[in-house]
């Protein structure tokens, strides 16, 4: 379960980044709320699962998902620049999570 909670806790992780995109220095009101309600919900979920888990391959866990997840819609949806590097980029950050959480003990 402490898992479940990290990886929704990266997705949201993920929202509060394009939010803050979105949000254009706070300037922009329903982005700026939804930025600190996806801040709130993602930090609030890690703590939870922190209390179960072993903090480096959880935190390692919960970025990954987060940079990845905002590489990927950024590409998708907000125009960012689509190369093979930042593809392979990617997959290695995903890689080294996965190995992480695989060289950790388990709970």
């Amino acid at each position: 379960m402490a898992w479940l909670l990290v990886v929704v806790a990266g997705l949201l992780e993920t929202g509060f980044a394009v939010c803050l995109k979105l949000s254009h220095g706070f300037s922009r009101l329903w982005p700026t709320i939804a930025f600190c309600v996806f801040a709130l919900g993602s930090f609030g979920l890690l703590t939870m699962a922190l209390k179960k888990l072993d903090v480096g391959p959880a935190y390692a866990v919960w970025t990954g998902i987060g940079a990845a997840g905002t590489a990927i819609y950024g590409m998708i949806f907000l125009n960012d620049v689509v190369s093979v590097l930042k593809l392979v980029s990617i997959s290695l950050v995903i890689l080294g999570v996965i190995g992480l959480q695989l060289s950790g003990s388990a709970h």
